[in-house]
Parts: C-alpha cells; sequence; structure tokens
C-alpha cells in the first residue's frame, strides 16, 4: 500500500462521503492528507480517524481568502504539494432556496450552487497549480457528476455547475501542458453513489431499502455505488500510474451513461 507513498495531496469536502473515503484510502497509500471542509467537527475527526497522515483545515472552497490563507500554510509546511482532489460540492437543494427547475430557477440559488461547485474548483486549480508546478510528477483530480454529462430538469444549477467542472478540467490540463508543468488534471464523473448526500431522499428503515432497490433497478449493474469506488478511481488519477492520462473523464456509475437510463425522467 505505497501507491502514493511520499506525496502530500489536499483533498476537498472531506469531511463525509466520497472526500472521506478518499482521503482515508490515500493515507493508507502512503500519503499525507490535508482534509479540508466547512464541517469542522467531523473534518477533525476524519483526521483523527486516519492519525498522522492527516491534518485538517477549514476551508471554504468559494471563499478565495481561504483558499490564500491555506496555500501560505502548505508552502510554509511542506514547499509545494503533488495532488489535488477538488471535492467539495452541494447540491443546492438543502443549501439555498430554490427552485431549481430551467423555468422557475432562483438566480441566488443558481449563483450559490455554481460558487461551490464550479468557482470551488477553479479556485482549487488556481491554487494547486501554483503549488504544484515545481514538482517532478503532480495531479488534480476533480469530482464532476454524470449530471456534468446529461440535463437534470429539476437540479438545472447542479448539472450545469458539474459540466463547466469537465470542461474547465480539460482547459486546466491544456495549460499546464503548454507551460510545462508535470500537472495532469482530469475529472472523475460518479453515478449514483450511496453518500449522506442521498439520506433526505432515501429515507431510513425498510422505506430506504425499498429506495435504494429502486434506483437500483435502473443501473446496468443493478447497485448503487460506495464511496471507495470512486476513491479508487482517484487514487489511480493521483498516482503515478497515470503519467500518460489527462483531460479524461472518467465515468463511476455502473453503467448509467453507457444506455437509455443516462437520462433522468424526474431529477
Amino acid at each position: 500500500m505505497t501507491r502514493l507513498l511520499g506525496k502530500t495531496i489536499v483533498i476537498t469536502g472531506a469531511a463525509r462521503g466520497i472526500g472521506q473515503a478518499t482521503a482515508a484510502l490515500f493515507a493508507q497509500n502512503g500519503a499525507t492528507v490535508i482534509i479540508t471542509d466547512i464541517n469542522d467537527e467531523l473534518g477533525q475527526q476524519v483526521a483523527a480517524d486516519i492519525g498522522d497522515k492527516a491534518k485538517y483545515f477549514h476551508l471554504d472552497v468559494a471563499q478565495e481568502a481561504h483558499w490564500e490563507k491555506l496555500s501560505a500554510i502548505l508552502i510554509e509546511e511542506y514547499g509545494q504539494i503533488d495532488g489535488l482532489v477538488n471535492n467539495a460540492g452541494i447540491t443546492g437543494f438543502f443549501e439555498s432556496e430554490g427552485p431549481h427547475d430551467p423555468e422557475n430557477l432562483h438566480l441566488d440559488s443558481w449563483h450559490k450552487v455554481h460558487r461551490t461547485n464550479l468557482d470551488g474548483v477553479a479556485l482549487g486549480c488556481k491554487y494547486g497549480i501554483q503549488l504544484m508546478k515545481s514538482a517532478v510528477s503532480a495531479s488534480i483530480v476533480n469530482i464532476s457528476s454524470r449530471s456534468g454529462m446529461v440535463g437534470i430538469p429539476g437540479a438545472c444549477a447542479y448539472a450545469s455547475s458539474k459540466a463547466a467542472v469537465r470542461n474547465h478540467t480539460k482547459s486546466v490540463a491544456l495549460y499546464c501542458a503548454e507551460q510545462g508543468y508535470a500537472i495532469r488534471c482530469n475529472s472523475i464523473h460518479p453515478g449514483a453513489i450511496l453518500t449522506p448526500m442521498w439520506d433526505a431522499m432515501l429515507g431510513e428503515g425498510a422505506a430506504r431499502e425499498q429506495a435504494i432497490n429502486q434506483v437500483a433497478k435502473d443501473i446496468p449493474l443493478q447497485k448503487m455505488g460506495e464511496p471507495n469506488d470512486v476513491a479508487y478511481a482517484a487514487l489511480y488519477l493521483i498516482s503515478n500510474e497515470s503519467n500518460y492520462v489527462t483531460g479524461i473523464e472518467l465515468n463511476i456509475d455502473g453503467g448509467i451513461l453507457a444506455g437509455s437510463s443516462a437520462t433522468p425522467s424526474k431529477n
């Protein structure tokens, strides 16, 4: 378990779900992980659970001043970093007023989703490049979504932001190549991954199991994914094993985007 030995990697939105699983897996593979989130209590607990290989810092990815502060700390303590996973994101359903459909969208909600999901990634890439451009081999992984590949009628801000992350990833990949930086940039597109983001939609108890089974029926592999399914994809893209891979999108969705279930009928 030494695929990331000696690397220092920043992970945003790492207090739970995909970010938490990614932080734990990276540490198991030898990395020093910088865990960031706005939920300090959960983030600190994740770092404590991982142990000496992890440090926690408060970071609102939409605030450039937060990135400036974190960058200064990282330069002082590590000199540079070797990897960044831009994972922090929101659907907007619970964090803003809505509605989120194209006809009735609430503009402040639209902006809030884009500030976190898109501005947060753009700022992460900006400061990540500055922190990695002298590295021998470095990597940025942007967590987009299946929703960045298809439309979501009831969540147009989320879909728009994730589609923009997909495209910005390619711009970053080409820019770093043009500049001669040894920084690769790729996006991951999870679909139907069982994370806390789903809790409010799935309910509890028997109703939860029924809801999960209903979701699974529309997935070619007939099951929802787990956070580690995405974490292992990020591990490959962060590691030196993917040295000739940049500007791609990697779908982790049980086959959804391969077939007719790609476009959702409701939300």
